[in-house]
């Protein structure tokens, strides 16, 4: 194996394995095969003949335990994870575990992961019950666990197999993703993220993910699985990238690529888990946190920094007066916290300057008073030296001139100003 400063060698495990549960009360009724039998015609037939032939198969194993047998199911990390009360209730009342598990070489199609959850849904279907997948610790229904399967062409939502969670440290976010040790990846993290990146950052993880995710498996594409795939230092996203792992290829045209820099991170505890960490290009300047700002600037529309007009023509004038009048109506769907959920609303407000007012982005954080509106920068500020990324601001309502709410894959209301500038209708300015 060829060993460079430009490739990054990452181990590749022998066999891969994949295990769903469904808690039933009694014993199921309806024998697995049948069950697996009912899904033709609903299944991309790819994915269906390859459920029936693993159930046929020593690589896979369908059990019914007594659910004493099995180690407790976590009930907090199954409600971090998403579960509900009814979820919980039917895991609580049922007497057995229907276990599924698969085995397969690393590669693509991961043919564990896909045949035994197909399984694990008819199952469920079967008993109108619940699947649990073991490895993301979640709750699926039977519906969405079979749209999580590939359809006739092969193509998923990457966004349904793996989870990105955060959790915050005295530098900032930190941010990991749960879901590519599926198909022999190690985990991806990134440190020192800035607060008001939760939603984007999110979204640029699933999206790089992907992207390592196609280079990972294209390495696992001989006949023989290989001790290592190299993967490249530099790992480039693009806004197309999170598009596709969302399942929204049609709503995101055509980014500036953002670089990262990909660095192994061995676990020095055997039982922890060894991480691929996510940084900035060699030779960048300042705080990783600002890096991070920037590529979310460059990759979504709504929150770029640093936009100036002087005097506004037709098409902005309209703009901020559409973006002024819906204030008070976003004002109150935020406060009553009816904004739909994981969303991040932010605002553009004008800051002085010699050569006319600079408008920057913030993120919304409190709006307790219709006055006043507390939150913390999404930009550097050229005219302010105090407003940085990431740093608290204190805007006054009557500054705003725009609005927006986003969510991963950029803006999905409001935005008036951006719009217009994107679009190419520029006002005049002195600059």
């Amino acid at each position: 194996m060829l060993i460079t400063d430009d490739f990054l060698p990452v181990p590749v495990p022998e066999s891969l394995n994949a295990t769903y549960l469904v808690p039933v009360k009694g014993l199921p009724r309806v024998s697995t095969k049948s069950a697996v039998a009912g899904l033709a015609g609903r299944l991309a037939e790819p994915v269906h003949g390859l459920a029936r032939q693993m159930l046929d198969s020593p690589l896979m194993s369908v059990d019914t335990r007594p659910i004493g047998e099995f180690p407790e199911l976590p009930p907090d990390l199954l409600t971090a994870f998403g579960a509900t009360e009814a979820q919980l209730d039917r895991l609580a009342a049922a007497t057995h575990l229907v276990v599924v598990q698969a085995e397969y070489r690393p590669g693509w199609p991961p043919a564990h992961e896909w045949a035994a959850r197909a399984v694990a849904a008819a199952v469920a279907e079967s008993v109108d019950g619940d699947v649990v997948d073991v490895f993301g610790l979640q709750f699926l229904a039977p519906d969405a666990a079979l749209r999580s399967l590939p359809d006739e062409q092969g193509r998923i939502r990457l966004v349904d197999w793996i989870l990105v969670p955060y959790s915050s440290d005295a530098d900032g976010l930190w941010f990991t993703t749960k879901g590519l040790r599926r198909f022999g990846l190690l985990e991806l993290q990134t440190q020192g993220v800035p607060d008001h990146l939760t939603r984007a950052w999110g979204a640029v993880m699933t999206g790089t993910a992907r992207r390592l995710l196609r280079d990972w498996t294209d390495g696992l594409a001989g006949e023989e699985v290989p001790a290592f795939v190299q993967l490249p230092v530099l790992a480039t996203v693009t806004g197309h990238d999170i598009a596709v792992a969302y399942g929204n290829p049609e709503q995101h045209g055509a980014t500036a690529p953002v670089l990262l820099r990909l660095e192994l991170d061995p676990a020095t505890d055997p039982d922890a888990d060894s991480f691929l960490s996510l940084r900035p290009p060699p030779g960048h300047p300042g705080p990783d946190g600002r890096y991070y700002a920037a590529a979310c600037a460059t990759l979504f529309a709504g929150i770029q920094p640093d936009v100036r007009y002087a005097r506004p023509g037709d098409a902005m004038s309209k703009a901020i007066a559409t973006a002024r009048a819906g204030l008070e109506g976003i004002r109150a769907r935020f406060v009553d916290g009816q904004l739909p959920r994981e969303s991040q609303l932010v605002v553009k407000y004008g800051l002085p300057g010699d050569d006319g007012p600079e408008y920057v982005w913030a993120g919304v954080t409190s709006w307790e008073t219709p006055e006043r509106i507390v939150g913390v920068s999404a930009s550097d500020a050229a005219t302010d030296p105090t407003v940085r990324i990431g740093a608290p601001v204190v805007v006054e309502t009557a500054d705003v001139v725009d609005w927006a709410l986003l969510d991963g894959t950029g803006v999905v209301e409001g935005g008036w100003t951006q719009a217009v500038l994107d679009a190419g209708q520029r006002p005049h300015t002195d600059n």
